[in-house]
């Protein structure tokens, strides 16, 4: 079953062509291009962190830009404001978008759009939490959560089979995601978007806090805790380990695990109104908790 390929063989394959984006966010990119009196790097910033892969191309172009740059950009914001948001537009105005290459592949489509929704709900996680916690900067830990899956995501994209036998592995026969990973990859996922993060030159700041080796640091927790609880709400909220997470979540935040169950309802709402980006359903909602009816007598 395993291909018995390294992480390069997949690096070089997803660097042979342009990576594709979002249909949103090309047509808000050209709606923005069309309103650009009233364009604002915060209002373009928000666009460009709907899309993992957009985000990830942006940090890319400008550190091959700005290779003798004394400091890394670590974020969307500070990236445009290097740029500018008329050269901006202009160099990602033609883009290929995701609906069109996987437009003949639909469960692949599926699959892809899967990853995207739940890496804007893992950002989405981690910049409340971030903000709980006083973050020193709160756009790092965001950017890093959105794009902790990148390789998954891009898997979809330019190898939509071996995706495929990965979830069936997972779904049907009940393997663990890196056990499933290595039996068709032959590493686990992680080891490839670490090595893809470094080979493209993301923020060194960046790939350390999505190396879960680093899970000690807050930081690092947060942005790993996040992913996961993405991934496993993702299943529905009756998932056999969100009572973990909740807990786990809680003593990051200091607080009870149903006070963070609570405020995590919250952000996957605000989460889940964002649907049409991805045209993937949100999970349903969790059942409300009710008391056990007064006893009768006869």
């Amino acid at each position: 079953m395993t291909v018995n390929r390294e992480p390069a063989h997949w690096i070089r394959e997803f660097g042979r062509t342009d990576l594709p984006v979002l249909a949103k966010s090309v047509a808000e990119l050209a709606r923005i291009s069309g309103e650009f009196e009233n364009a604002t790097t915060q209002h373009v910033s928000e666009v460009v962190m709907h899309d993992p892969i957009m985000t990830f191309k942006l940090l890319r172009y400008i550190q091959q830009r700005r290779r003798r740059q004394m400091v890394d950009v670590t974020t969307i914001a500070h990236a445009l404001m290097m740029i500018g948001l008329s050269p901006f537009l202009s160099h990602f105005a033609e883009q290929e978008t995701v609906q069109s290459r996987l437009g003949h592949h639909p469960a692949a489509l599926e699959g892809a759009l899967a990853v995207i929704s739940r890496a804007r709900h893992a950002a989405l996680f981690a910049r409340d939490w971030a903000s709980l916690r006083h973050d020193i900067e709160i756009d790092e830990v965001t950017t890093a959560a959105l794009l902790h899956d990148l390789a998954e995501l891009l898997l979809w994209c330019f190898a939509p089979q071996q995706a495929m036998l990965i979830q069936e592995l997972q779904q049907e026969h009940r393997m663990r995601s890196e056990a499933a990973q290595r039996a068709v990859l032959g590493f686990p996922l992680i080891a490839l978007q670490l090595e893809l993060a470094h080979e493209w030159q993301l923020p060194e700041l960046l790939c350390d806090l999505m190396d879960e080796r680093h899970a000690l640091r807050p930081r690092s927790l947060n942005v790993s805790l996040a992913v996961a609880l993405a991934r496993h709400s993702a299943h529905g909220w009756d998932d056999a380990a969100l009572p973990d997470d909740f807990a786990a979540i809680g003593r990051l935040l200091g607080m009870a695990p149903e006070i963070a169950r609570e405020r995590i309802l919250k952000v996957a709402a605000r989460a889940d109104a964002e649907s049409e980006w991805y045209e993937v359903p949100p999970p349903a909602p969790p059942a409300l908790e009710t008391a056990d009816p007064p006893a009768t007598t006869e």
